[in-house]
């Protein structure tokens, strides 16, 4: 063998090792423990209950408790921007905190009041955290994984704006506002990720909450009489969550 050839030899060599090793580096992915990922895409949030009969409960502060046969209701569909973070404690074992925009919701009239259509407007919070479980070894790029965990929901900006609905209601120059009542609720997920490179990936998972809430209408006539209204909505709500996710 010539010189040359034995020079064209070692930086052959030298460009393979080089190769071998970048392929290796990249085969290392980082979900493994200690690392944390951080997701963000579309979230479809997507409330599967309803809500029962409207109750009259008092008439000028005397106890009533009259049920308005064949009222109900229920909470629109509405999309927002989710983010995720994820500590993973072990390769398998991560801790997830599930949060999004603020988001718009709708109140739907059903039977009697399907005429009405959009009754009212919250916007409720509903921050989750989730131990997950992911499958396979942390160097695979597809990871299924389940999670469990607890829910604690809110609302702010509870509205009735239905002006027929609450002239209907109350009489003409009556007025009226609403509460909900905050809960604790669990949380269950399944989802999985593909990893496209080291450090990136892409994942939908998909979530469950049997969310329930107490409603109260405080509506008012012209003259002043307080009326009082309340009813159990299940918002129970089947959210989508598609992402692109960078992993530290």
């Amino acid at each position: 063998m010539t010189l040359r050839d034995r020079r064209r030899t070692v930086r052959l060599s030298a460009v393979a090792a080089c190769l071998c090793t970048t392929a290796l580096a990249d085969a290392v992915y980082a979900q493994t423990a200690g690392s944390v990922t951080l997701s963000l895409g579309w979230l479809h949030i997507a409330p599967q209950g309803d809500a029962t009969p409207l109750t009259v409960q008092s008439i000028g502060g005397q106890p009533v408790n009259r049920e308005l046969t064949g009222t109900g209701a229920h909470a629109s569909s509405t999309d927002t921007l989710g983010i995720t973070t994820e500590y993973y404690v072990t390769d398998n074992i991560g801790v997830a905190a599930l949060v999004g925009l603020p988001l718009t919701v709708d109140l739907v009239g059903d039977g009697t009041l399907q005429k009405y259509g959009n009754l009212g407007s919250t916007r409720p919070m509903p921050p989750a955290v989730e131990l997950r479980y992911h499958l396979f070894a942390a160097d695979a790029k597809f990871r299924p994984f389940i999670g469990v965990g607890v829910n604690y929901t809110w609302f702010t900006q509870v509205r009735a704006t239905n002006a027929r609905f609450i002239e209907d209601s109350f009489g003409p120059g009556g007025s009226a506002h609403a509460t909900l009542s905050a809960s604790w609720n669990p949380v269950f997920e399944v989802g999985a990720n593909y990893a496209l490179t080291k450090h990136w990936s892409i994942g939908t998972s998909v979530n469950y909450m049997p969310v329930k809430t107490n409603l109260t209408l405080y509506g008012q006539t012209a003259t002043g009489t307080q009326i009082v209204s309340k009813s159990t909505l299940r918002l129970n709500p089947l959210s989508v969550f598609v992402n692109v996710a960078y992993t530290f």
